[in-house]
């Protein structure tokens, strides 16, 4: 065997080798890197999508947070208002009802004691008419007893 014609039949053979490898093989698998690439690239610009809603996200919720803790705010403050208003009333409302009490018991004492000047002036009647009608030793007829009564009471 010659090591020139097995040298040459192996370059033929390697040539065939390149040939079917470019003509078959490579196209396939440089189009599967192309599209590898291809889905890579879009992956990375819906990452940035993803990240860039992510952050727009971040921020409406901080903003509807931020909303939330004003609304928060003026609700306790209203609440605080409301409540200084009732405390307010429920003040005014005792202070009044304590002032009618008052009045009230006002009015029963000066009708109590109305009642005892009254109670006083009858026992202080009937003793005059006892006492003058001793000193005068007769009996005084009821009707003139009752004029003298009602007398007395007006003077006193």
């Amino acid at each position: 065997m010659n090591i020139n014609a097995t040298l040459f039949a192996q370059m033929i053979v390697f040539g065939i080798l390149i040939w079917i490898t470019m003509k078959f093989i490579w196209p396939p698998l440089m189009h599967a890197m192309d599209e590898r690439a291809k889905r890579i690239g879009e992956g990375l610009d819906a990452a940035d999508r993803s990240r860039a809603e992510l952050e727009k996200a971040q921020e409406q919720v901080n903003a509807a947070l931020r909303e939330a803790r004003t609304k928060a705010n003026e609700i306790i403050e209203q609440a605080h208002t409301r409540a200084n208003q009732i405390v307010d009333a429920a003040k005014s409302e005792a202070i009044a009802e304590g002032q009618r009490q008052k009045a009230l018991a006002v009015a029963d004492i000066e009708v109590e004691a109305n009642r005892a000047r009254e109670d006083l002036r009858k026992q202080i009647s009937t003793l005059a008419v006892t006492g003058a009608s001793r000193l005068i030793k007769r009996e005084i007829d009821a009707n003139a007893h009752k004029a003298l009564l009602d007398e007395l009471a007006a003077e006193l």
